[in-house]
């Protein structure tokens, strides 16, 4: 038997009155009622009442406890009398009367309350992050995370999919963000680098012959906190499959986020994974992460505006920029124009044009300047009625469609268009394998840089590198981005052409990559992947605003464990070790 408990305390119930139990838990609560004290104990599982009377020897014990403090009792199983039974709890009909009592473990005054939701701040909140897990909704999410994870391990395993550890330390790669650097003690000036992601790895072990690979995968990257970004490190459900096509990925995955959300949410999931363009994603939506639980769509409506009488648009297009349109159903006020005009520029933009329709007409100075022939175009092209408007944004395409995106957002949240019970997922293909960084004005990989280009060599000889599209894909749900990946390039020819184009050459390949490039002259499978958020998915279900919520032992959005004191100061003769000498200017 164990020497600390029969049961645990989410356990007993009536049926169990009569019976002599053990229990051990913290003290949640305490209730002096002076002859009697009531506590409730609290374990991982659950909370049961204990209750001891003034007559037991441990009466003042107990009494003096404060809470948080660990004990053991054991006792017999009574049923509560109706008028006290709590109905809030699964051990709500019964209590324990305490025979006895050990103390496991005193607590000292707490710096915050377990039995509270109260706000006790970030910094309290992560130094004291073992009090903090002790709290329902922390420690739930904890749970939830754990139980999504074995969900997915299951569903992956269904599906014939091996689950393999690649390494933590491996060599520096000049993709993506920042590294985490290790320095070597043994080979002195050398350092290794913390990963990413398993990229080069997980592309090695489809060219070693397995077929389908997964892990849950810590990644680390040295880049700032934001909501749903966690600074240092994350984990990823990191799978790849050999002999597939972009399709073939997306049968895969697709079950087994569609089961996961459809098991740890009421709210409704749909099984319909729709398919948008890049392209048409940042027309229609404003960003490649788009929101599809309300019906908006953008359009651009720069042909309008070509050498029309609305000399502002007419002249700026002169000039390189386009114009997107977004409708708003019901919005047709001048109170709702104007503060869209003001909140445009919160956001940096000199405004936003509108045209309200209303009674046969439209109004405002846009339509004045177009005239009635094309307002109703523009009507008819959006399905718009009496009482709507239609708001503009003008201006280089970038800038056009990030704001006409968030107007959409901010639109659909004020009119309370967003069904909040529904996840909506969708892939976004089609991803330009290129872009130009605006500082250097230079030609840089715009996604994966292991991708393979739609068209192959071919198509990076012969087509301007910037329409040029990769075999690259993200998955979004409710505008949040799930996962991105790709079919890889798995042809050196074409991995030295790829690079090239940005900037790196032939040497560069061979010597970043040098597992990567020289594996795949003996005989490489075509193979492709995906790694979809654990953090972003555990949010999302658990309904957190912030993905720290749903992370274990998570970094302050300033990348520091307040906890545990990292990152820290070294002692020098481990600098001396590594062959390093810091520079005592910077602090």
């Amino acid at each position: 038997m164990n020497k600390f408990r029969t049961h645990n305390c989410n356990q007993i119930r009536i049926s169990n009155v009569g019976e002599k139990i053990k229990l051990s838990g913290w003290i949640h609560r305490k209730r002096d009622h002076g002859q009697l004290i009531f506590v409730d104990l609290r374990d991982h599982y659950g909370i049961s009442q204990i209750v001891v009377d003034s007559s037991s020897d441990f009466f003042k014990t107990i009494e003096s406890l404060s809470l948080e403090s660990v004990i053991s009792i054991a006792g017999e199983v009574l049923k509560r009398s109706e008028d006290t039974i709590n109905k809030h709890l699964p051990t709500g009909d019964v209590e324990v009367k305490v025979d006895k009592l050990e103390i496991l473990s005193n607590s000292t005054a707490l710096p915050l309350q377990v039995n509270s939701d109260e706000d006790y701040g970030e910094e309290t909140r992560l130094k004291y992050r073992f009090l903090d897990l002790r709290r329902s909704r922390p420690h739930q999410n904890i749970v939830l995370r754990s139980k999504i994870i074995q969900t997915i391990r299951e569903k992956m395993i269904e599906q014939d999919f091996l689950e393999f550890q690649t390494p933590i330390l491996t060599a520096s790669s000049p993709e993506g963000a920042r590294d985490f650097l290790v320095p070597s003690r043994i080979n002195k000036g050398k350092f290794y680098a913390l990963p990413q992601a398993p990229q080069q790895f997980k592309q090695l072990i489809m060219v070693s012959g397995f077929d389908r690979y997964f892990q849950i995968a810590p990644c680390f990257r040295d880049e700032d906190s934001r909501a749903d970004r966690s600074p240092g490190e994350f984990y990823q459900l990191d799978l790849e499959m050999a002999f597939v096509e972009q399709q073939d990925v997306f049968n895969a995955t697709q079950p087994v986020i569609y089961e996961v959300f459809k098991k740890f949410s009421n709210k409704k999931v749909d099984k319909n994974f729709e398919k948008i363009t890049f392209k048409d994603a940042m027309i229609k939506y404003g960003t490649d992460k788009p929101d599809l639980r309300f019906d908006i769509e953008i359009q651009d409506v720069t042909d309008v505006f070509i050498g029309s009488d609305f000399k502002i648009f007419a002249n700026s297009i002169n000039s390189g920029s386009v114009v997107r349109a977004l409708p708003g159903k019901k919005c047709g006020s001048r109170s709702i124009a104007d503060k869209m005009n003001s909140w445009a520029q919160t956001q940096g933009s000199p405004g936003m044009g509108y045209i309200i329709y209303g009674e046969g007409e439209a109004k405002g100075p846009i339509a004045n300047a177009i005239g009635s022939g094309k307002s109703s175009e523009l009507k008819n092209r959006f399905n718009l009625n009496d009482g709507d408007a239609l708001f503009f944004c003008c201006s280089k395409e970038s800038v056009a469609s990030d704001l006409a995106g968030k107007a959409r957002l901010m639109i659909a949240e004020e009119m309370n268009m967003i069904d909040k019970n529904l996840f909506k997922f969708c892939w976004i293909v089609d991803y330009p394998m290129y872009e130009i960084n605006d500082q250097t004005n230079k030609i840089e990989f715009s996604h994966n840089p292991f991708s393979m280009p739609q068209g192959g060599l071919k198509a990076l000889y012969e087509k301007n590198p910037l329409d040029v599209l990769a075999f690259q894909y993200d998955l979004v749900c409710n505008g949040i981005e799930l996962s991105s990946g790709a079919i890889r390039n798995h042809v050196p020819e074409i991995m030295y052409k790829a690079f090239d184009i940005a900037g790196y050459g032939k040497e560069v390949v061979n010597n970043k990559f040098p597992g990567l490039i020289n594996a795949f002259s003996y005989g490489a499978p075509p193979h492709g992947g995906i790694a979809p958020g654990i953090d972003r998915i555990v949010m999302l279900l658990a309904e957190e605003p912030n993905i720290r919520e749903v992370i274990l032992f998570p970094m302050t959005g300033k990348a520091e464990d307040i906890m545990m004191g990292a990152p820290s100061e070294v002692d020098k003769n481990q600098l001396n070790e590594l062959g390093l000498k810091l520079d005592t200017k910077i602090k």
